[in-house]
This record gives C-alpha cells, sequence and structure tokens, in this order.
C-alpha cells in the first residue's frame, strides 16, 4: 500500500534533499517564472509585430512634402488662386491610369489653336471634352497635368483637376502629387485682371468629394482626411472668385499589402 502523509512527505524531502515547505516554495517560484517568461513573450510580440508598426504608421502617414508645398495655387502674377484639396501618393503612372479609368481626362495643352477652339466651341455651345485649362502654380511650377470631365456638352462647365509634383518622397520612395479640384461654372471675366476666364463654383468641397466619389469604385485605394489643412475656409481665388471649404484634404493612393486603411472621416 502507498504511504500517505508525514511519512510519505518525509520521505519525498529525503529523496531530494530539502525539506517539503521548501519544495513548495520552488514550485510556486517557478509557476510564477513561467507566467512572467510568457507574459514578456506576449508582450513583445504585441509590441515588435503590432503597436510600435501601427505607431510609426501612424507617424509616418502625413507624407513629408505636405510640408512644402503650401495650401493654395497661385496665378502667373502671384496672385493666390485655387485652394489645394487633394493628393495622391505614387507614381504618375498609376495617377494616370486612376484617373482614366475614373472618367477623368487629361486636358490639351494650351496653344492658339486649342485656345480658339474653346472660345468658339463655348460660344457655340459645342463639346470639347479635352479644352485646355489655364495654368495655375505651386512652388513656381505650374501644374504638371489636368483632368476633367465636361458636362453638358459646353466647355464653358466642366469638372476639372490640376496636379503638381511636389518635392520630395516618403520612406517608401513615393512622390506625392497635390491638386486642386474645382468645377468651372461659366466663361467671363476675371474680377481682378479683367482678362477672359473660367469662373469657379463656389463649393470647392464639393468637386473634391466629387472626385473621391469616382475614385472609390476601385477596390485598391485607401484614403486619408487632413483636417484644417486650409487656413482660411472662404476666400477668393485668381479670377477673384469666391470660395469656400471645410479646410480638409483627402490623400489617396493605392493600398499595400502591410497598410492599414484609414477609414473615411466623416
Amino acid at each position: 500500500m502507498k504511504q500517505t502523509g508525514p511519512a510519505s512527505k518525509s520521505a519525498s524531502a529525503k529523496r531530494t534533499g530539502m525539506p517539503a515547505r521548501f519544495q513548495k516554495r520552488l514550485v510556486r517560484i517557478s509557476i510564477a517564472l513561467a507566467g512572467m517568461a510568457i507574459t514578456a513573450c506576449a508582450v513583445y510580440f504585441a509590441m515588435a509585430y503590432e503597436l510600435i508598426p501601427l505607431a510609426w504608421h501612424i507617424t509616418e502617414r502625413r507624407h513629408p512634402a505636405l510640408n512644402a508645398v503650401g495650401t493654395r495655387a497661385f496665378t502667373s502674377a502671384g496672385i493666390p488662386g485655387d485652394p489645394l484639396n487633394v493628393a495622391f501618393i505614387g507614381s504618375e503612372a498609376s495617377l494616370h491610369q486612376l484617373m482614366l479609368s475614373s472618367g477623368w481626362y487629361p486636358a490639351d495643352a494650351i496653344t492658339l489653336k486649342s485656345a480658339l477652339r474653346i472660345a468658339k466651341d463655348s460660344l457655340l455651345h459645342k463639346p470639347y471634352p479635352d479644352a485646355p485649362v489655364s495654368d495655375l502654380f505651386v512652388n513656381g511650377l505650374r501644374q504638371n497635368y489636368a483632368f476633367e470631365q465636361a458636362q453638358g456638352g459646353n466647355p464653358s462647365k466642366r469638372h476639372h483637376v490640376r496636379f503638381w509634383l511636389a518635392p520630395g518622397r516618403d520612406t517608401m520612395d513615393r512622390p506625392l502629387w497635390i491638386g486642386a479640384a474645382t468645377f468651372d461654372s461659366g466663361v467671363g471675366l476675371s474680377h481682378f485682371t479683367g482678362q477672359i476666364t473660367h469662373h469657379i463654383a463656389a463649393e470647392v468641397d464639393a468637386e473634391r468629394d466629387k472626385l473621391l466619389a469616382d475614385l472609390t469604385q476601385h477596390d485598391n485605394l485607401v484614403f486619408q482626411w487632413i483636417s484644417a489643412f486650409q487656413p482660411e475656409l472662404q476666400g477668393r481665388n485668381g479670377g477673384g472668385d469666391r470660395f469656400v471649404t471645410d479646410g480638409r484634404l483627402v490623400v489617396f493612393q493605392e493600398r499595400l499589402g502591410a497598410m492599414v486603411e484609414i477609414p473615411h472621416e466623416k
């Protein structure tokens, strides 16, 4: 028969060379150390693979080039123009592909021929879906590209957005294209210079949001909203047209395999 009680404990103590109470204490210490080791491993994996990458993503998600582009485009005379309200992070080829597949098409370059055609087609209410846009400047450089959508078969009314390549790249060596999306509501004379120009609709956020709605058909895009990007929520552009805005900039980019999606801000 197996012995229990004090006699068995005494035998166990003799085999291990230590009293039973010290054996119990050693077991408790071993369990505590094992628990601490497991906790330390869990904390390490959480920090190394979840929290630190997330914190890095949060701090890096604002492209550094945004600090060098200002918040407005300018006319050739240096008059503050349209507010910047949209940006794309990615390659030139990706920008063109996304805009074309979203129904926005490149504007023709300004030449004597295109200038005469847009004037004629505006007067005759004839469509010109690739009508040129006037030059605006960011950091002293004219827009690299302009895309548009005609409305109503008349080039005097159209959706359009200009993009400028900003200086600098992010930590993944990606460029940023800063843009200004506005709606041309008609042709008239500039309130500032008296020159013939397109007038814009005051609600520039509506044009930004229209472009955003067209882009959201692509499942491979993520969007980031930057609040309070514009220091002034109302003003006038280079033609003297009034604008109002909520001050936000929307940044879109192609989804990366490890990127955390930034939900739309309401």
